[in-house]
């Protein structure tokens, strides 16, 4: 097996590392405690084609894989995991259901200027009522009498990119007494008459990706916008999550770099019984365990995305195994990092505690570990059945 990069590869993780560093990682404190969208990030990783690594370059994108998308997201969230999931959201949840199961006339309109990086796209599948149940969803969407429109009801809950997003991809029931098999998948613009944008959540980490409720009520979205067809919002979905467990497997490896990174340098500067505590054993055994988990989450990974590259894979454990334990690898590094700052890892002028703030979120968004060893449980026992 060849772990090499290619020569594209290399360039973008040269390039995202580069911009991340100049452009981002300076800015990533100010814009968590601000509670600051990354405007002018956002906007260069437009330019520089990172708001649609895998779309092809005549959808907008950069044409290039899934493995160039995990690489890229990895230094991005590695400097800000804010940023990243900014950029995995149009990537993995808006762009590429769009690429896999739009009409060309959708594309033109929706993916070509968010893959460009010109607008910014989200994701609703998620309700107050119902997350990791996403059949359970009481959204309806009823046809008009005449048949132009869907008239849309229902809330979305911890939408990120919500209020900062100029469309989103909504999933509703036509007839909810069929469970799952009812739903359809959306194109609604932000802003559009009936859709109301709720106020910015609060949150604990990842500060700097908005994230909010969207409301509907009587919002008119006309067929032409509908995603698939009829009863196949369900498949769309759970197969876009599959993708988007692989960005989010990216981010997590990204802010467990960060961490275990910061904990080193710490150690060969901080002194104690008069030497640096890197010399001290319990700290080489964290570094060690620190470096290993990184690596593994990072293999995962990367098996995950070049599966999917395949094009006629199924990777949907391949994607659950690399996001669970990349999300938990993540905030066991970080709470270590923690532990080798000490008291100054407590405090918020040392970068951990905010790397330590945002993994925990990688372990619950686009599916909860418990959701991902669910999945992982049933693909193991059909392989064992045979």
């Amino acid at each position: 097996m060849d772990f090499k990069l290619t020569e594209e590869q290399q360039m973008i993780r040269d390039m995202a590392r580069s911009f991340a560093e100049k452009d981002v990682a300076p800015y990533a404190a100010e814009w968590d405690e601000k509670a600051e969208f990354p405007t002018a990030a956002v906007k260069k990783m437009g330019e520089l084609g990172l708001m649609g690594v895998a779309v092809p370059e005549a959808w907008g994108g950069s044409g290039m894989d899934q493995i160039s998308y995990v690489i890229a997201m990895e230094e991005i969230s590695a400097a800000c995991a804010s940023t990243g999931v900014i950029m995995s959201v149009n990537n993995s949840l808006a762009c590429d259901p769009l690429l896999r199961f739009g009409t060309d006339a959708q594309k033109a309109r929706w993916l070509k200027p968010m893959a460009s990086g010109k607008i910014l796209g989200s994701f609703a599948l998620s309700e107050p009522a119902s997350g990791s149940d996403a059949g359970a969803a009481e959204m309806t969407a009823q046809l008009s009498e005449d048949g132009r429109y869907y008239l849309v009801n229902g809330t979305k809950n911890f939408i990120t990119n919500g209020p900062s997003a100029d469309m989103t991809i909504i999933f509703a029931h036509t007839d909810r007494a069929k469970g799952h098999k009812s739903l359809i998948a959306l194109i609604a613009d932000i802003p559009t008459p009936g859709l109301t944008v709720g106020p910015k959540e609060n949150k604990m980490g990842i500060k700097a990706a908005w994230c909010s409720q969207l409301i509907f009520e009587d919002c008119k979205i006309p067929v032409e916008n509908q995603l698939g067809g009829m009863g196949e919002g369900f498949k769309v979905a759970m197969s876009t999550l599959d993708g988007g467990r692989i960005g989010i497997a990216a981010q997590a490896l990204g802010i467990a770099r960060a961490a275990f990174e910061a904990a080193g340098r710490y150690s060969l500067e901080r002194q104690a019984f008069g030497k640096p505590i890197a010399h001290l054993q319990a700290i080489q055994f964290k570094l060690a365990d620190m470096a290993t988990r990184i690596d593994a989450a990072r293999l995962l990974t990367l098996r995950a995305a070049s599966l999917k590259d395949k094009g006629n894979v199924r990777y949907t454990k391949a994607a659950a195994m690399a996001k669970l334990y990349a999300s938990e690898t993540a905030m066991w590094v970080a709470t270590q990092a923690v532990q080798v700052f000490g008291g100054y890892g407590y405090l918020h002028d040392y970068p951990v505690q905010r790397h330590f703030r945002d993994a925990k979120i990688t372990e619950i968004y686009e599916g909860t570990s418990e959701i991902q060893r669910l999945v992982i449980a049933a693909a193991t026992l059909k392989e064992l059945a045979g």
